[in-house]
């Protein structure tokens, strides 16, 4: 990113400012809520694993629900489905309030609340952060996630605090309330958002082949394995504050729920430190460098507070810990972010936010396990070395820098001109390229060969292969196929001015004055025809 685009400068596009607002006062009211449930479960369970559970409830339907609510909003309008989001969130708060008043909650419903509350929030997630690219331009990107992660964290260090002075005076069923009132503004933000919706000429994807459309571009995207797969290390270990902060409030410094917010509220404080000076250590730090020493940052402030019996100085680790938070994470969102094309953003985010928060929800139930068996100081002191461990694992799987390649869409294709009458459903469909390739320059053509077969697997291809001719070795034909020719529109309409490159080098290598020769077929079954059906496949020079 440039060093001349300011972090604030999102705020300068009206939309960023009305939502990121309304935005604070739901995270107010979550934390709040947070704190509400935590304590409350440590006065009505005796187990340790149970407090660590509540983290873990709020985590699970992100882990299992994402990558279904990403198919949502990469096909659906985004503001409705948060819409719905919200509704449901404040619904399940009110009863949440009521069960709490009544004191009918035990830690199993207790947990059923928090797990459907968090179900709201895997919808909601999704929709949002895929919105952030249809909000602000690209080159704002950054800043704007880096204004979500703050907008949390500044409640974060605010809210416990207030949630813990609310839950010691008023109880917990109070904090609830007032949760379930924090959804209105962002609810209002919402109903008065008018995004620009750009209209499809395709018919919507399917829920199961947007689900599978997803799943394969990730599989096919080595950057965002990389990325996913250290994010999943980071929430495993690094959720150990979060899950058992609470026992640490508790039972190493002999606090209240006061404390506990107080605590939180320090964690809060380093993570707006952190969203403030994310930009200017981009500018001067790799991304890897940035979070390794994430990861290790976090490490040391953790091992220390397992040894810290004072609320000051436990207060004190935990700012690191909360500005590695932000560091990481933030940087884990935007490599996706920007390593991914429009149409298949929603899911990317998704299957990454399902792999950090299945960290979280794994490293909530093993830490409070070890805490239950071995106190929240050994707890604490093994999450400091995976933690260390983590940093390591990037001198394998290093995490790239910020893809600088034009994902828009190229918008090059347009369908031919078709001699048999077929329907958008109409298939399979099977392709065929011919190029003429040059014995000296064979191995090149392999290379390119190699990303080309990525890229269509990637977008949607299938069984894809690579022919020889026998009696003619310069001839080379590329085949693959896709289910219908709806899929074969969409499958190019997915190019972008990256994968151009490509195509661009393919056809440098091709010999010969006409472009390679495209025969587009559809594959039929050997069964008796009219005779005035048609039986030649098309074939057309591109």
């Amino acid at each position: 990113m440039s060093q001349s685009v300011s972090p604030l400068a999102p705020f300068k596009h009206k939309a960023f400012r009305s939502l990121w607002t309304a935005t604070l006062a739901s995270n107010l009211g979550g934390l709040i809520q947070t704190v509400g449930a935590g304590w409350m479960m440590t006065t009505i369970a005796q187990s340790s694993n149970m407090v660590a559970l509540v983290q873990a409830s709020t985590t699970l339907p992100v882990m299992f629900f994402s990558l279904f609510a990403g198919a949502l909003a990469d096909n659906f309008d985004r503001r409705r489905i948060m819409l719905i989001a919200q509704f449901m969130m404040l619904l399940v708060s009110l009863m949440l309030a009521i069960f709490g008043y009544m004191g009918w909650l035990t830690p199993w419903l207790l947990l059923s609340f928090t797990f459907l509350i968090g179900c709201g929030g895997a919808l909601h997630n999704p929709s949002w952060q895929a919105s952030m690219g249809d909000i602000v331009p690209r080159s704002d990107l950054p800043g704007a996630v880096a204004l979500n992660s703050m907008s949390f964290n500044a409640m974060r260090s605010i809210g416990p605090a207030i949630g813990g002075f609310i839950v010691a005076v008023a109880g917990a069923a109070f904090a609830f309330i007032i949760n379930a009132v924090s959804y209105i503004p962002l609810i209002v933000a919402l109903l008065r958002w008018k995004p620009q919706v750009t209209q499809s000429t395709l018919p919507r994807e399917t829920f199961g082949r947007a689900v599978s459309a997803g799943l394969r571009y990730v599989s096919m995207s080595p950057n965002l394995i990389k990325v996913m797969f250290r994010g999943f290390l980071f929430g495993l270990s690094a959720i150990v504050v979060l899950a058992l902060l609470p026992l640490v409030a508790r039972d190493l410094v002999q606090g209240t729920a006061l404390t506990y917010g107080i605590m939180l509220g320090a964690f809060g404080l380093g993570a707006i430190a952190g969203a403030f000076t994310s930009g200017e250590l981009r500018d001067k730090f790799a991304n890897e460098t940035i979070v390794r020493g994430a990861f290790i940052a976090f490490g040391i402030s953790v091992y220390l507070l397992s040894y810290s019996h004072s609320v000051i100085l436990s207060c004190l680790l935990l700012l690191p810990a909360g500005a590695s938070w932000v560091l990481a994470l933030s940087l884990f969102n935007v490599t996706v972010q920007l390593s991914t094309p429009r149409w298949v953003v929603g899911r990317a985010l998704a299957l990454y936010q399902t792999a950090t928060f299945g960290g979280m929800a794994a490293g909530s139930w093993l830490w409070g396990s070890v805490a239950d068996g071995y106190g929240p100081e050994t707890a604490l002191s093994v999450a400091a070395f995976t933690l260390v461990g983590g940093a390591l694992v990037g001198l394998v799987f290093k995490l790239p820098e910020f893809d600088k390649l034009n994902l828009d869409p190229l918008n090059s294709f347009s369908e031919p001109q078709l001699r048999l009458d077929i329907r958008p459903r109409s298939g399979p469909i099977m392709v065929m390229v011919d190029y003429h390739i040059e014995h000296h320059n064979v191995h090149a053509f392999l290379e390119a060969m190699a990303a080309r077969r990525r890229i269509r697997i990637r977008d949607g291809a299938q069984q894809w292969a690579l022919l020889r001719d026998l009696e003619n070795p310069d001839i080379w034909t590329e085949t693959y196929h896709v289910p219908t020719w709806v899929e074969y529109v969409r499958h190019n309409q997915r190019r972008t001015y990256a994968d151009a490159a490509v195509s661009e080098k393919l056809l440098s290598l091709h010999k010969g004055p006409e472009k390679p020769r495209v025969h587009r077929m559809i594959e039929r079954q050997t069964v008796p025809l009219h005779d005035d059906m048609p039986l030649k496949p098309h074939v057309e020079i591109t």
